[in-house]
């Protein structure tokens, strides 16, 4: 169960947020087009709709090493290089995550203190604003997770995983 989970947690999280996007868009549109009648809180869905499947597409992409990559350096170094160039990246980017978690986290207690609340819904700009955190959360887990995956690949000689090219 727990490698199902780990192998698809961050899909099933888009699926759902992608098909709540799409519904909520199309229920609008038909409201507007044919009913000329629209609602205050089907807009506000879709923009925090939007705004987690960014959050968790980003972790999704740590985990396939999806993200936009300058590699042209890496043809040049032997795997043994490879792997530490990709391990250092990994560092860079979990220390970042890092700081980007932090700081979410008090932007979540800012709103909290406040009790601000979004304009159509009605409801606490913390489970929107949680979008931020959950995303870095799961980018910091995947990052930890290439860590250690990268370090046993150092260790054994085998070939760093680099995920899968777009353009051969």
């Amino acid at each position: 169960m727990w490698k199902t989970l780990d192998r698809n947690a961050e899909h099933w999280a888009l699926l759902i947020f992608y098909l709540m996007l799409v519904a909520t868009m199309t229920i609008e549109v038909i409201r507007r087009e044919v009913f000329s009648y629209s609602s205050i809180w089907g807009e506000e869905v879709v923009r925090y709709c939007f705004i987690y499947l960014c959050w968790i597409g980003a972790a999704a992409a740590v985990r396939e090493r999806a993200h936009i990559r300058i590699d042209v350096i890496l043809n040049y170094v032997s795997p043994r290089g490879r792997t530490i160039i990709y391990i250092f990246g990994d560092l860079v980017t979990l220390s970042l995550a890092c700081l980007a978690l932090w700081l979410s986290l008090e932007m979540i207690h800012v709103s909290w203190r406040f009790g601000s609340v979004s304009h159509g819904l009605r409801v606490s700009m913390i489970w929107f604003f949680m979008a931020v955190p959950v995303g870095f959360s799961l980018m910091v887990f995947r990052l930890l997770q290439s860590l250690a995956r990268d370090l046993a690949d150092l260790r054994t000689g085998r070939p760093v995983y680099e995920g899968a090219r777009m353009f051969e």
